[in-house]
């Protein structure tokens, strides 16, 4: 193992860069209007601090709009917000497939 080895399986690309086509004219726009690790939607605590210590205080839910998080409303703990945060990566709606 080296110094600076990626951790994970050998056959997954790394997840810090996002795909991006270099034959795309528009690329470099694009590019600058990905979210952060392609995160679409993330919560954060409603009055701050780490979400993971208390989880049963409400959430703020945000959605990327292409430029920045804006606010998309709220849940009322840590299990319904991260339902909603993976609602959009699986591609289900209320657990349907």
């Amino acid at each position: 193992m080296g110094k600076h080895r990626r951790p994970g399986p050998l056959n997954q690309p790394s997840r810090a860069t996002p795909h991006v086509d270099p034959a795309a004219p528009f690329t470099p726009y694009e590019k600058r209007r990905r979210p952060p690790m392609d995160q679409y939607r993330r919560d954060r605590p409603l009055h701050g601090g780490a979400g993971h210590l208390r989880p049963h205080e409400p959430r703020t839910l945000e959605e990327w709009d292409g430029f920045g998080y804006t606010p998309a409303g709220t849940a009322p703990d840590l299990a319904t917000a991260q339902v909603w945060v993976r609602e959009l990566e699986i591609g289900t709606v209320d657990g349907e497939e």
